[in-house]
């Protein structure tokens, strides 16, 4: 700014004595002050303005009259729900297909060795081989009418893509095997959905499908391998009356046995998508070309006007492309003729990765983003660190909050440089769902990061997601409205007191993305879809005034305590683990005891600096664990938050039991989807909860 001298005297000069004054000034002063002024016109052209709102964000749905409180998203029509946005792309393989066409044969699937950059196969070569796959899938006696499934039991890589886009070449089916499912449930996929072909990533999958078919009747005749198999392996699967070659020679069998495309229409099967369940044998989810392109089409037209996307953007693929969520983003991106590249198949190496492809769009799971919040306050291990690191947040939460999302602001800078850094500094949207996240965990990120951030609802029946937050809304708490693509209404829960006259109740969801049924088990089916269509998540809901879905508790998992009050143990679950001290939680009660117990297990990275910070005790993670003030701590912040969170007495933990490895898939307490095996949990812990339950009678 000039200074109250210099203007008080310019006002006493008449014209002539100005440029004499002038020239008595200092040239460093004069300095100082064309850089003062230079700094000010460059901050009045170039600071942010706020992008007008797209909608009105207190009516982000809207309840249709006459109806049973069904609610649909504010920006589709009464009596339609969004079935595609493209009229070109109506199943998945005009998906690809348009993507093709509008990329300009650009680069398509990328992967990278060790230390090496990223190598890209082009959309023509991508068709090519997905052409000469499916034509040998044709000559092995698939069709769309008979034998029509094939199996995928791969890690992320383009050689998955390519065998899915080879099904929707040919209007096959897709059914992919997870990596963690066990032998088992492998084995009962197979059998159910009469798979004849199956192509694996590496050996020990190959050896683990013939391990799963050594004792039974079996479909199998063909399995695909995606590196060399070895002659040991070759041989094992002749005596299994099963015939095992190369992916390359798969695809070159293709190109003998060349057959033109039979493009599949949007009701014709594209996915059979087995859900992990958390009790019982795996559910097959089928899934119409329809139903996922409606699916990804709504977050096409959510984000069209802010964050359109095109065949510049870039994808990390890491989640698993077993699940719908992967599969969605993936459509999305193939739709736009846009570049999905590989992690290297090793979680820990995924921030390589991530520097080394620079993606754009970046799909996360909470377990991700509450690690990366982690490391960041874990970093800010001073009061001034803390001090900046608030401020910073506070300053950028107030820009956020009036529609600017940037990283170049001068906190972005100074603080959040790293972060973004870290994630490859072009990460535009972000998108997460698969579980529940804290608010806290995501108003943060969604500043340090400074992208397009949303957050979805959904489940394997719906597709991938029924709901997800609206640009623009920068509040938390909530999973958004419902998707252009259906509608959403709470029907009652009368047992747990939740009624849809008072906008509680189970979500229920209706629209082009609800999937067909289970395969081959039409009880299930009829559980799960009623009479009038719609799906019963299991979820109970709540919306909230300004139209959106917060999800408040699970109606699967309830049960009752001996004096008759119902519980639901994962809403009190996601409550204990905002404690600073704690990362997971596994509530326990039945009908024949009165209370609830726990089994905690405390954060590895963040104990010591919480035990040395709240109780002024050090030592090591196994030290603090088995430390009984340490144990008496955690539960007092448990209760704490508890009944910050709104739980009742009864719903609040009266003892736990301390337990310091993580519920993992590997230890077979999680799904491959990371939600809890509760039945595998009360046997793993059956002696703990015996003893914290007699600790309390005494």
């Amino acid at each position: 700014m000039l200074s109250r001298e210099f203007l008080e005297k310019m006002k006493s000069l008449d014209l002539a004595n100005v440029s004499q004054y002038i020239s008595n000034i200092s040239t460093p002063m004069l300095v100082s002050m064309g850089a003062v002024a230079a700094a000010t016109t460059y901050y009045l052209a170039t600071r942010p303005k706020a992008l007008p709102p797209l909608w009105d964000l207190h009516t982000q749905s809207v309840e249709v009259p006459g109806s049973d409180f069904v609610h649909h998203s504010a920006l589709q029509k009464e009596d339609s729900c969004l079935t595609h946005v493209y009229e070109d792309a109506r199943t998945m393989y005009e998906s690809f297909i348009r993507g093709a066409r509008v990329s300009n044969n650009g680069p398509c699937l990328g992967f990278r060795k060790p230390k090496q950059p990223y190598e890209w196969m082009s959309y023509k070569e991508v068709i090519k081989r997905a052409e000469n796959l499916g034509s040998a899938f044709l000559h092995k006696g698939h069709s769309k009418t008979t034998n029509p499934h094939i199996g995928i039991f791969s890690q992320n890589r383009p050689e998955w893509t390519i065998s899915e886009l080879a099904c929707y070449t040919y209007s096959l089916v897709s059914v992919p095997l997870y990596d963690t499912l066990g032998t088992e449930a492998i084995s009962y996929i197979i059998d159910k959905a009469s798979i004849s072909t199956i192509v694996c990533d590496v050996t020990d999958k190959a050896s683990l499908v013939l391990d799963c078919l050594a004792d039974m009747k079996h479909s199998v005749k063909t399995i695909v391998l995606m590196e060399t198999p070895s002659a040991s392996l070759v041989e094992r699967a002749q005596q299994a009356g099963i015939h095992i070659l190369s992916l390359q020679e798969m695809e070159a069998l293709g190109q003998t046995n060349y057959k033109q495309p039979i493009p599949p229409q949007p009701d014709d099967m594209a996915v059979i998508c087995f859900t992990s369940g958390t009790t019982g044998s795996p559910k097959g989810a089928m899934l119409t070309h329809g139903n996922i392109v409606s699916n990804y089409s709504s977050f096409i037209k959510l984000t069209e006007l802010c964050c359109p996307l095109n065949s510049s953007d870039v994808h990390i693929s890491y989640l698993p492309l077993a699940h719908m969520f992967e599969r969605i983003v993936q459509g999305v991106m193939l739709v736009h003729g846009a570049r999905i590249g590989f992690f290297q198949g090793d979680v820990r190496r995924l921030s390589d990765d991530l520097i080394a492809l620079r993606p754009t769009v970046f799909p996360v799971v909470p377990r991700l983003l509450n690690r990366m919040y982690d490391k960041i306050f874990g970093q800010a291990n001073t009061s001034l660190k803390r001090w900046l690191l608030d401020l910073a947040y506070r300053r950028k939460q107030a820009e956020i909050e009036k529609g600017i999302v940037r990283t170049d602001s001068i906190w972005d800078r100074l603080i959040f440089r790293k972060v973004q850094a870290s994630l490859g500094g072009h990460v535009r949207i972000m998108v997460t769902g698969a579980a529940p996240i804290s608010p806290t965990v995501l108003s943060f990120l969604r500043v340090a990061i400074g992208c397009q951030f949303y957050e979805g609802y959904g489940q394997t029946e719906c597709t991938a997601g029924c709901t997800m937050t609206l640009p623009g809304d920068c509040s938390a708490g909530h999973v958004g409205p419902p998707l252009p693509c259906n509608a959403i209404k709470l029907v009652d829960v009368t047992e747990m007191n939740y009624l849809a006259v008072n906008g509680e109740g189970e979500v229920c969801v209706k629209g082009p993305n609800v999937f067909q049924g289970y395969l081959k088990d039409p009880e299930k089916t009829a559980e799960t879809i009623d009479a009038d269509g719609w799906l019963h998540t299991g979820d109970i809901g709540k919306w909230l005034p300004n139209g959106t879905l917060k999800i408040v508790d699970r109606k699967k998992h309830i049960f009752k305590l001996a004096q008759g009050e119902y519980i639901a143990p994962e809403k009190i679950e996601n409550i204990y683990t905002r404690s600073d001290a704690v990362v997971q939680v596994f509530v326990h009660g039945d009908s024949l005891q009165a209370c609830l117990v726990a089994v905690v297990v405390p954060d590895p990275d963040f104990l010591c600096s919480w035990a040395k910070r709240t109780l002024r005790l050090q030592g090591s993670y196994q030290e603090l664990c088995g430390k009984a003030e340490v144990k008496a701590a955690i539960l007092e912040d448990m209760l704490r938050l508890g009944k910050e969170g709104g739980l009742k007495s009864f719903e609040q933990v009266k003892a736990i039991h301390i337990h310091t490895e993580m519920f993992s898939i590997e230890n077979g307490l999680l799904t491959p989807t990371m939600k809890a095996k509760r039945n595998e949990m009360r046997q793993h812990f059956r002696s703990q909860i015996d003893e914290l339950y007699a600790g309390i009678s005494m």
